[in-house]
C-alpha cells in the first residue's frame, strides 16, 4: 500500500532528516543574531535654523545648513538681533541634510539602506504668560530635495514638497512649569521614502503664519505653538548590513524551495489520479513562498523603486493567506466530516474559515494602500496626521493583533480535536496484526510531531506578524524613542528560515511514495480487504492522497 513518503520512510533517515533541518534552523538564528546588525538604524539631527530674508515670497531657493552654499544661520530665535531685525517665523527656514558629517567625514547613504522614514520632534519652551494648549493644529509646508555625489555642490534636485497639517499634542509636569523648561510634545510623522536611492537628502522646512485656503483667503496658522527653540528629525533606514543578510537568504532559499516545488508537482502527476485539496493547497503554499523569497532587492541597486516596500507587504500578504489556509486545511482533513460518510472534504466545506481569513487579508491590503499607497506620489502623506486617522490606524493594529491571537488558539482547538479524533480511532489497534499496528503507530506519531511542529511555526508566526505590526507604527503614534519597541536580527531572519524549512519538509515527506509496506499473512486475517477502502487493493493505494494511510483509517473507522 502507498503513502506518503513519511509513511514509508525509516526511523532513522526520518531522523537524520530532522536533524538536518533542526541544525539549519538554528543556523537561520544565528546569521540573524551574529552576522547581521540591528534591522533598523535611526539618527537625531538638530535642524539648522536659516535666515529667509524674503519671506513667503521666497519659494525656489534651496537653505543649506553646511558648506560652502550654507545658508545665513540664526543661533537662537531670541536674539537681541533677530528682535531688533523684526524677524518673524516666515524668515525662518528649518534646514536638514542627511546624512550628517561624523567625525569631520561626509558620509553618505547607500542603497542597501532601502527605505528613510522621517519623525520630527519640536522644543517648545514653557513661558508663563502663555496658556499653551494641550492640542494644536500645526501647518507645516515641508520640501524635500537629493543630491549624488556626481552632481556639483550647491545643486539640489526637488523630490517632493507638500503643505500638511500635524496634530501636535504638548503637557509639562506642575514641578517644571518654569521658563526654561520645554513641554513633553508628541512626535510627529513627517515623510516615508520607500527607496533611498541617491546619496545625500536636503530637507527644508517652514512654518507659515498665513496661508491662502481654498476660496483664495488669507488664513492665519501657527500662532498658538509657542515659543519653538529647535526642532529635531529623526532619520529611520534599514540597515545595509541587515539587508545583505536577508537578500542573502531569499537567494539561498528561492531556489531550493522552486527545485522542491517541480519535484514535488511531478510526483504528483505521476499518479494515476488527479491530484487532491490538499495537495493544490501545500502546492500554492509553495509557490506563494517562492513569490516572497525573490529577492527584488537587488534592482534597487540599479533602479529607483519606491513601490517596492508595498510590493513586499503584499507578496507578505499572500503568503499569510495561503499559511493560514493551509493550516486550516490541513488540520480539517484529518477531521470527520460532519455529513457523516467520511468523504474528503472540498473546498466548500471550509468557506466560513476562509471568508474569515480572506476579509482579514483584504483588510491588511485596504490598510497599507491607504497610506503606502499614497506614499507615492506624496512620501509627506501619513493616515496617523488626524485624530481619525490615528484612531483608525491604531484600531487596526489592535484588532490584527486580536484577530491573529484569535485564529491561532482556534487552530489549536483543531488540531486538538485531530488528536482526539486519533485517539478515539486507536482502540481498533488490539484487532490488527502487529505489521499493521506498528505501522499504523508509527503514522499517528510522525503526524503528531509534525502537528506540533505546526504549532511552534504559528505561534512564532502569530508573534512575529504582531511585532511587526507594532513596530512599524511605534515611531507614528504618541511613543518617545525610548519606550519604541525593538525586535532583533535573528527573531527575523530565523522565522524567515523556519518558514522554508517548515514548508520544505511538508513538501519533501508529504510527496507520494512509490515505495509499499508490506502485510503480515494477509490471507489468514482478511485485513488487507478490510482497511483498503478504496477497493482496489494495492494498486487502489497508489490513487490515495499523501496523508492517506492516515486519513483514510480515521474516515474508515468513523464509518464502521
Amino acid at each position: 500500500m502507498a503513502g506518503a513518503i513519511i509513511e514509508n520512510m525509516s526511523g532513522r533517515k526520518l531522523a537524520v532528516i530532522g536533524s538536518v533541518l533542526l541544525v539549519l534552523q538554528i543556523a537561520c538564528f544565528l546569521v540573524g543574531a551574529i552576522l547581521a546588525p540591528a534591522p533598523n538604524n535611526s539618527n537625531q539631527h538638530l535642524a539648522t535654523k536659516c535666515f529667509n530674508p524674503k519671506g513667503v515670497k521666497e519659494r525656489e531657493a534651496w537653505f543649506i545648513p553646511n558648506g560652502k552654499h550654507s545658508c545665513r544661520r540664526i543661533e537662537s530665535l531670541a536674539d537681541n538681533e533677530v528682535l531688533e531685525n523684526h524677524v518673524t517665523a516666515d524668515n525662518v527656514v528649518f534646514a536638514v541634510q542627511m546624512p550628517q558629517k561624523k567625525m569631520s567625514m561626509e558620509l553618505d547613504y547607500s542603497r542597501w539602506q532601502q527605505n528613510l522614514i522621517g519623525v520630527m520632534m519640536m522644543d517648545i519652551e514653557y513661558q508663563e504668560e502663555d496658556d499653551h494648549e494641550k492640542e494644536v493644529h500645526l501647518m507645516v509646508d515641508a520640501r524635500l530635495g537629493y543630491r549624488n555625489k556626481a552632481d556639483p555642490p550647491g545643486q539640489w534636485t526637488e523630490y517632493a514638497k507638500s503643505f500638511e497639517a500635524r496634530n501636535l499634542r504638548c503637557d509639562i509636569d506642575e514641578d517644571k512649569q518654569i521658563p526654561g523648561y520645554y513641554y513633553n510634545c508628541s512626535m510627529l510623522p513627517l515623510f516615508d521614502l520607500g527607496a533611498l536611492h541617491h546619496d545625500y537628502y536636503l530637507l527644508n522646512i517652514r512654518l507659515p503664519t498665513v496661508y491662502l485656503d481654498e476660496e483664495n483667503l488669507a488664513k492665519e496658522v501657527n500662532d498658538n505653538v509657542g515659543k519653538l527653540v529647535d526642532i529635531w528629525l529623526v532619520a529611520i533606514n534599514q540597515n545595509g548590513g541587515f539587508t545583505k543578510v536577508w537578500v542573502s537568504l531569499k537567494t539561498i532559499f528561492l531556489p531550493v524551495i522552486l527545485c522542491s516545488l517541480w519535484w514535488y508537482w511531478n510526483r504528483i502527476n505521476m499518479l494515476t489520479r488527479p491530484s487532491n485539496l490538499l495537495e493544490r493547497t501545500l502546492f500554492s503554499l509553495g509557490l506563494s513562498l517562492s513569490l516572497l523569497n525573490l529577492p527584488l532587492e537587488y534592482l534597487t541597486l540599479s533602479y529607483e523603486m519606491p513601490w517596492i516596500n508595498l510590493f513586499n507587504d503584499v507578496k507578505q500578504g499572500i503568503f499569510y493567506a495561503n499559511l493560514a489556509i493551509f493550516w486550516l486545511i490541513f488540520a480539517g482533513e484529518h477531521l470527520i466530516s460532519d455529513q457523516g460518510v467520511g468523504e474528503p472534504n472540498g473546498i466548500s466545506a471550509y468557506w466560513k474559515n476562509l471568508s474569515v481569513v480572506l476579509f482579514g487579508c483584504l483588510c491588511l491590503f485596504v490598510f497599507d494602500m491607504c497610506e503606502r499607497g499614497v506614499q507615492l506620489q506624496n512620501p509627506f502623506f501619513s493616515i496617523w496626521v488626524t485624530e481619525l486617522g490615528t484612531n483608525l490606524a491604531l484600531g487596526f493594529i489592535i484588532m490584527a493583533g486580536i484577530s491573529a491571537g484569535l485564529y491561532f488558539v482556534f487552530l489549536c482547538y483543531l488540531i486538538r480535536k485531530v488528536f482526539n479524533n486519533i485517539a478515539d480511532r486507536s482502540a481498533s489497534f488490539q484487532s490488527m496484526s502487529q505489521i499493521r499496528r506498528l505501522h499504523y503507530q508509527g503514522i499517528i506519531w510522525r503526524f503528531k510531531f509534525l502537528m506540533l511542529s505546526t504549532l511552534v511555526t504559528a505561534a512564532l508566526t502569530v508573534i512575529g506578524f504582531i511585532i511587526g505590526q507594532v513596530s512599524e507604527g511605534a515611531y507614528k503614534w504618541d511613543e518617545d524613542l525610548g519606550s519604541t519597541l525593538q525586535y532583533s536580527s535573528g527573531f527575523l531572519t530565523g522565522v524567515y528560515g523556519m518558514w522554508n524549512l517548515y514548508i520544505f519538509a511538508l513538501i519533501f515527506l508529504y510527496a507520494p511514495s512509490h515505495k509499499t509496506w508490506g502485510n503480515e499473512d494477509t490471507h489468514s486475517t482478511g485485513e488487507e480487504v478490510e482497511f483498503d477502502v478504496t477497493g482496489a487493493g494495492s494498486a487502489g493505494g497508489q490513487e490515495q492522497s499523501e496523508m492517506s494511510s492516515l486519513t483514510e483509517f480515521i474516515r474508515h473507522q468513523a464509518t464502521d
